[in-house]
């Protein structure tokens, strides 16, 4: 066997290994068994706080409604007030009460911040609490995650899944069939360009299930303490009213009220407590004086929506291709274009005559529009299947007999002609001096496709309704909560200009 050879299967010995030794680290690091204590109410003389409870109730996967849990203990405890002025717990507000905090965990103060943030001095709506950006939750959740996980280590609850011995063995082992695999490429003769290609291809699957490790796990009090706090939720879900519990409730139920949040049962109250990032499509504000909801609408089919005059004109022309285009081919068309029936000849079957038009029609509009790419000719492709199987009779012979357009050509015909005085309107319309708003930015959501532009919504304070507008990619880019003043074309709804006003 050759030296290269030989490379090639050591490399590939040695990744088999590496998986061997995941699977047993993966056995060997399992959570125990929680075995849950008898149903109590008895939460214990110094209990765990409701965010570690919850780690320990999620089997330290996740913190899933720590956030919530935090809130409810914090207001519990007389730090802050949650107030239901109406039957509806949507409408329920937050507010601090000015108490002295005693000393709090690094998350507690987290979530009180946060508050702090948003109620200020006259409270906030429940549901101002969540995030206006994705990132900004991420960040923050993130954050708090890894305080619960420090605070859980320290009370001897919970621990690396991995070790630092095991997890330097397994991230040291991820590059070694690369390596060895790299060495048989260049043994065999291949450049360095080929060897690092061949070297990286083990790194990523093998990568990708370390991180799946990553974690905590139980330890032997861990359990003992996940098992009784198991009790305490078996007695709190035997009172069926919890999962219907409003926030407010926390000022009857005390702690309890926390403590089930953290332990999953009160489904309605951590509904309405979220900390991630919200409802992109009902957003509170307080921009004008007084919180209120605003609805965003996002224009998804709103054809030439963020578009320069450029790029209406170069749709309108592709759009006119289309309609002119399909005009000219249905006029000109006979049936002498297609074989006679007892001719055999592959290239003139009707139904392949009228497919070789309209693809190259579709093909040229989407030529002009600049979207034209090797899927959508591979698209292209596809379209000339369906003329190879038309017989010589049937729609394919009837179309092509047709004098002029038949009612589907009719029907595109007139889409794409409406289509095109859609386009120059709007071209002509971007003449037009901007309009100028000011007002407060809600939300920046992204679009499917990187370069096309993002959805800003804005709320000028005048209305509980707004529309996004199309902040074009690549310009500047403002946070949620900063008023600006943006000079927009309504037409296309895309913003020209953004002026900060304040932060």
């Amino acid at each position: 066997m050759s030296l290269d050879a030989q490379l090639y299967w050591a490399g590939a010995g040695v990744a088999a290994l590496w998986l061997v030794v995941y699977g047993i680290s993966l056995v060997a690091t399992r959570n125990g068994t929680v075995r849950p204590g008898p149903a109590t109410q008895e939460l214990g003389d110094e209990p765990e706080r409701p965010a570690v409870v919850a780690l320990l109730s999620n089997h330290w996967r996740s913190v899933d409604h720590a956030a919530a849990a935090t809130l409810l203990d914090l207001a519990a405890r007389g730090l802050v007030e949650i107030r239901q002025p109406a039957d509806d717990p949507a409408q329920s507000t937050v507010h601090l009460t000015g108490k002295a905090s005693p000393a709090l965990a690094p998350y507690e103060q987290r979530v009180l911040d946060r508050i702090t943030e948003q109620a200020g001095d006259s409270g906030a709506p429940i549901g101002a609490i969540a995030f206006r950006a994705q990132e900004r939750a991420t960040a923050w959740n993130g954050a708090f995650r890894r305080e619960i996980v420090a605070e859980a280590r320290r009370r001897g609850l919970s621990r690396p899944r991995l070790g630092p011995l095991l997890s330097s063995v397994l991230f040291t082992g991820l590059f070694a069939p690369g390596v060895l695999l790299g060495l048989g490429v260049i043994t065999g003769g291949h450049g360095v360009r080929a060897a690092a290609g061949l070297g990286a291809l083990p790194i990523f699957p093998l990568g990708f299930l370390l991180a799946l490790a990553i974690g905590e796990r139980a330890t032997r009090s861990g359990l003992e303490r996940a098992g009784h706090w198991a009790g305490v939720r078996s007695w709190l879900r035997a009172h069926e009213d919890f999962a219907q519990l409003p926030p407010a409730a926390v000022t009857v139920w005390d702690r309890y009220l926390a403590y089930a949040a953290a332990l999953g049962v009160t489904v309605r109250t951590s509904r309405l407590l979220g900390f991630d990032s919200g409802d992109k499509r009902r957003v509170w504000s307080s921009y004008g004086g007084t919180w209120r909801p605003v609805r965003i609408r996002y224009p998804r089919l709103r054809p030439g929506f963020g578009a320069s005059t450029s790029r209406l004109l170069q749709l309108a022309g592709a759009a006119a291709v289309v309609a002119v285009g399909l005009t000219v081919f249905a006029l000109l068309r006979r049936p002498e274009w297609a074989a006679a029936p007892d001719v055999t000849e592959t290239v003139r079957r009707p139904g392949l005559v009228l497919s070789a038009g309209w693809v190259a029609i579709a093909v040229l509009a989407l030529l002009v529009a600049g979207r034209l790419s090797r899927w959508t000719a591979f698209l292209a492709f596809l379209g000339m299947m369906p003329g190879n199987f038309a017989g010589r009779r049937g729609w394919a012979s009837d179309a092509l007999n047709h004098p002029g357009p038949t009612l589907a050509e009719t029907v595109v015909i007139v889409c794409f002609g409406a289509l095109t005085a859609h386009y120059l309107t709007l071209a002509a319309l971007e003449r037009r001096a901007p309009h100028t708003l000011t007002g407060e930015v809600l939300r920046m959501e992204p679009r499917r496709r990187a370069k096309s532009p993002r959805f800003l919504a804005l709320d000028t304070g005048t209305t509980d309704q707004t529309r996004a507008w199309a902040l074009p990619a690549g310009a500047p880019t403002p946070a949620p909560g900063t008023v600006v003043r943006l000079a927009v074309s309504r037409g296309t709804r895309m913003i020209r200009s953004v002026e900060l006003v304040t932060d």
